[in-house]
């Protein structure tokens, strides 16, 4: 075995050393707990405990001691058991922008704040990832770790009080805002693991971090200007085995002088990240401040992509003698900018904002080919352009009268969503026509491919919470939200805590959520390659709903999904040690969208060509409908604090449990059967997607212990099991259930006076992998690793931290 395998020591050190998974400050008597919450409710005195809905805050050093080189995501899965972030590899987009799970629902069913503002989502849809398929998520690593003060997780519905997309919850991220001092911090780790697959020890994924922010007054009493700026720069790793070489392909001597040596790329790729930052506030005379922020994130990433063989047809081998294995290349751009102005207006407070969201995204292969084309082709192409942008206009109104806090308030939003062709070669059928079209890896948008999308949005909301006495809160919010492309759709939600005995409480909440398809499902269209039942890859097209060759297949209009969240839950604290929260949640969720299974063979192939004239259309998927799905779970956090020896003690415990099982499942349609009456609309894969893909439950436990000097911390989590289900049509349907699995994360810190401090660390110390796939799922040894478990397979990763603040 070449991982360490040193179990029995694991429970001992999480006892001496674990991180909380929920944000405290072990340095101090008070903690989060005691933090005043803005999310989730409109009164201005409620703590964690006293929130009718549960929300978890996480300060800015928690997400510094959890960040894998300054990755906000990252940071996210380690310290909220809800929340989802797994890495990808081979899946397209999704190698290059990330998504998240949160109660184990789909990305875009997330609503994600900056400073109460609604954040933009990324432009590229994920189309051939397992987690968040066919979801243009919001890019958490697009928002710099440095710039944030807290983050709030309101983990309940709450489409009435924030608008659509929050029907698993909201992650509001607030931003630093101290008027002086400062901080450099410069970071630098790397994977050393044991890789099993190929009996090496390895190296890699050498990570360098950088971070400087500065605060200043600004314009007299209350105003500040803070900002800052981060660099990150990461290498690849690989996890890939040797290649057995697919049974499908030519056993030519070329060929198989390839076997044994590693031809694929499993992990994470090369990337660059730049970002910047700021925030501030301005007084405007005695009663009024104007304010403004903003984020810019500049990437430039890489992903892996499956081996093209010396003797195939997706080869010249007077291009490539040796074959080629094309890497996508991804540049990203992401800018957010707010400005208003708040104030007072007699008893009311107002604040009116202007919110600007974009992110472009341009898509590139290298060492490719187009093998229609022939040996003259290009190996390098752009394969498309994808923006999103985002404005709204908010006005919001707030008082307090007496016990009760009143809020109401408007929203405009627009939203656009196009997309551009990629370069004529990268989509291009060329005079060798028994060779497939397209740059391999990725064929370019054509310009009937391209998308150009527009809507408006509107929403009126009144919200008011209460106070009855000192046992008794509530939350009521009703939005009316109008689609000019879905119409509009009333939303509500009733939320309360009962306090039935000193330091004891029972609350909960009933809400219903609206989400209509996003643009992008509406618009996207791409080209892709997979493999087919007999492992050979082959070119797909995802298809908007308004394409011909969709509606011939039996697409329909989509839909907008609504959902119905039911929560109960239990709270206590005893005295300034002891806290416990406890959620139980249902949600369910009719017309859920997702992606068709992948429609593939001689059938979709002959009648594309006979009904369109379009050859090599080898499979085809578009968004649907699919089905109505029930989440149910729990959730469990408990804290116990104690003074030990010169210092503080914290010890967390947190689960999760969230279990999603379909309802109602789309039925075939017609036309589809008519073509073959073995294809299935929506089937086991893509229902595989939305239930237990994600893993059911997750676990930490932990201590964290603090003095003047000294911080010692870490974490013990357990990431509960993964199923994967393929569909490789023919009835060949090879599944796999990967176990749970256990991580130990620690870290010890050092404070050199009050300026100076330095920190060393592990994450994943014990070097724990996912476990092994069968043959039916390892492509010949070449994908030992799938990507689902959030351990992810990179192995255990060490850093050294020194920071300097001022």
């Amino acid at each position: 075995m070449f991982r360490p395998t040193v179990a029995p020591l694991v429970a001992a050190i999480a006892v001496a050393l674990a991180v909380p998974a929920f944000a405290q400050d072990a340095a101090g008597d008070a903690t989060e707990l005691d933090t005043v919450i803005v999310t989730g409710t409109r009164a201005r005195d409620r703590t964690v405990l006293e929130s009718t809905s549960p929300v978890d805050v996480l300060t800015a050093e928690d997400l510094r001691q959890a960040g894998l080189g300054g990755e906000l995501g990252s940071a996210l899965q380690a310290l909220l058991p809800s929340f989802n972030f797994p890495r990808q590899s081979n899946s397209g987009g999704a190698d290059h922008v990330r998504a998240a799970q949160l109660r184990g629902l789909s990305p875009n069913q997330v609503l994600v704040l900056v400073n109460g503002k609604r954040r933009h989502t990324s432009a590229l849809v994920n189309t051939d990832s397992k987690i968040g398929k066919g979801n243009t998520p919001v890019d958490f690593n697009a928002i710099p770790l440095s710039a944030i003060e807290r983050i709030e997780v309101l983990r309940d519905g709450a489409g009435a009080q924030y608008g659509s997309d929050a029907v698993a919850g909201v992650i509001n991220v607030i931003l630093a805002d101290a008027a002086e001092g400062g901080s450099l911090e410069l970071s630098y780790g790397a994977h050393h693991t044991g890789v099993a697959p190929i009996g090496r020890t390895v190296t890699d994924g050498q990570t360098g971090y950088f971070a400087g922010q500065v605060g200043t007054p600004l314009g007299g009493d209350g105003g500040f200007l803070r900002l800052g700026l981060e660099y990150r720069q990461r290498n690849g790793t690989n996890r890939a085995g040797f290649d057995r070489i697919p049974v499908f392909e030519e056993q030519t001597p070329d060929n198989l002088a390839l076997a044994g040596r590693r031809n694929y790329v499993l992990g994470d790729g090369e990337a660059k990240d730049i970002d910047g930052w700021f925030n501030g506030e301005l007084p405007v005379g005695a009663a009024a401040e104007l304010y403004a922020f903003g984020t810019f994130h500049q990437s430039d990433t890489e992903g892996a992509n499956y081996f093209r063989y010396p003797d195939g047809a997706s080869n010249w081998k007077e291009v490539h003698p040796q074959g080629y294995r094309p890497v996508s290349i991804g540049e990203n751009r992401d800018v957010a900018l707010v400005a208003g102005l708040r104030g007072q207006w007699g008893e009311w407070d107002y604040d009116a904002s202007l919110n600007y969201g974009r992110n472009d995204f341009t898509y590139r292969l290298r060492d490719s080919l187009n093998a229609s084309l022939g040996p003259a082709s290009p190996t390098r192409f752009k394969s498309g352009d994808y923006a999103f942008r985002q404005g709204l206009f908010n006005f919001d109104l707030s008082r307090v009268l007496g016990a009760h806090a009143l809020a109401a308030g408007a929203e405009l939003r627009r939203e656009d969503y196009e997309t551009g062709a990629g370069d004529p070669a990268s989509y291009a059928a060329g005079p060798y026509t028994d060779r497939p079209t397209g740059a391999q890896a990725g064929g370019g948008l054509t310009p009937q491919d391209t998308a150009d999308l527009g809507r408006d949005v509107a929403s009126v909301y009144a919200a008011l919470s209460s106070r009855f006495g000192e046992k008794l809160f509530t939350d009521v919010a009703a939005r009316y939200e109008r689609y000019d492309d879905f119409g509009g759709e009333l939303t509500g939600k009733l939320a309360a805590r009962y306090e039935f005995a000193p330091a004891f409480a029972l609350r909960g909440s009933l809400s219903n959520n609206f989400r209509a398809p996003s643009l992008s499902q509406i618009g996207f269209e791409s080209t892709s390659t997979g493999y087919d039942a007999a492992g050979q890859l082959l070119q797909g097209r995802l298809l908007s709903v308004d394409n011909p060759i969709a509606r011939a297949l039996g697409a329909q209009d989509l839909e907008p999904e609504k959902s119905v969240n039911l929560s109960l839950g239990f709270t206590s604290r005893v005295g300034e040690h002891f806290d416990l929260s406890f959620d139980l949640f249902r949600i369910d969720i009719d017309d859920r969208i997702a992606l068709t299974e992948r429609i593939s063979g001689d059938a979709l192939a002959r009648f594309v060509l006979e009904r369109f004239g379009l050859p090599g259309v080898q499979s085809a998927s578009f968004f649907v409908n699919a089905a109505d799905t029930r989440t149910e779970g729990g959730e469990l956090v408990a804290n116990w604090r104690q003074g030990l020896g010169d210092g503080q003690l914290l010890l967390t415990g947190t689960w999760s449990y969230a279990k999603t099982e379909i309802e109602r499942v789309a039925a075939t349609p017609a036309q589809l059967l008519a073509i073959d009456p073995g294809y299935v609309l929506f089937g086991v894969e893509e229902s595989n997607t939305l239930t237990d893909a994600a893993p059911r439950t997750r676990a930490t436990l932990g201590a964290n212990w603090s003095d003047d000097r000294w911080t010692l911390l870490g974490r013990v989590s357990r990431h509960g099991s993964a199923k994967r289900v393929f569909n490789f049509g023919g009835g060949y349907e090879p599944e796999q259930t990967y176990g749970a699995e256990w991580q130990l994360d620690a870290e010890v810190e050092y404070r050199f006076g009050p300026n100076w401090s330095v920190a060393l660390g592990g994450l994943n110390l014990t070097d724990e992998y996912p476990d092994l796939s069968n043959e039916d799922i390892y492509y010949f040894g070449n994908l030992p690793y799938d990507v689902l478990s959030p351990i992810g397979s990179n192995g255990a990763y060490y850093y050294a931290r020194i920071r300097y603040t001022f």
